[in-house]
């Protein structure tokens, strides 16, 4: 697997607008229902984080369309995966939950 470099700089400006994107009413609405945007267990709203889709390490920008609520779980083992990579995880979890 072939991952791009990405500056310290970048990543450094990004995470400080992620920042200032965990202050307002955008991101309070977010998590207002307390769900995770991956496995969509409800876990809280103080238990969820804010996650880059694209990780900031592979490129990705603090923006409102590639950041989601994220269990701790989910952030936790997503790490620096892309969507594609993360999509069989997320398979594996829809195939293991019962039907409701």
């Amino acid at each position: 697997m072939e991952y791009q470099v990405v500056e310290g700089e970048h990543i450094r400006r990004e995470k400080e607008k992620a920042r200032r994107l965990r202050q307002t009413a955008w991101w309070m609405r977010k998590i207002q229902k307390g769900v995770c945007y991956y496995c969509q267990r409800g876990v809280g709203r103080s238990r969820l984080t804010m996650d880059h889709v694209v990780p900031l390490s592979r490129g990705g920008r603090s923006t409102k369309g590639n950041i989601v609520a994220a269990c701790k779980e989910c952030n936790s083992r997503k790490k620096y995966l892309l969507p594609i990579e993360w999509e069989e995880y997320l398979k594996s979890l829809r195939e293991d939950r019962p039907m409701e």
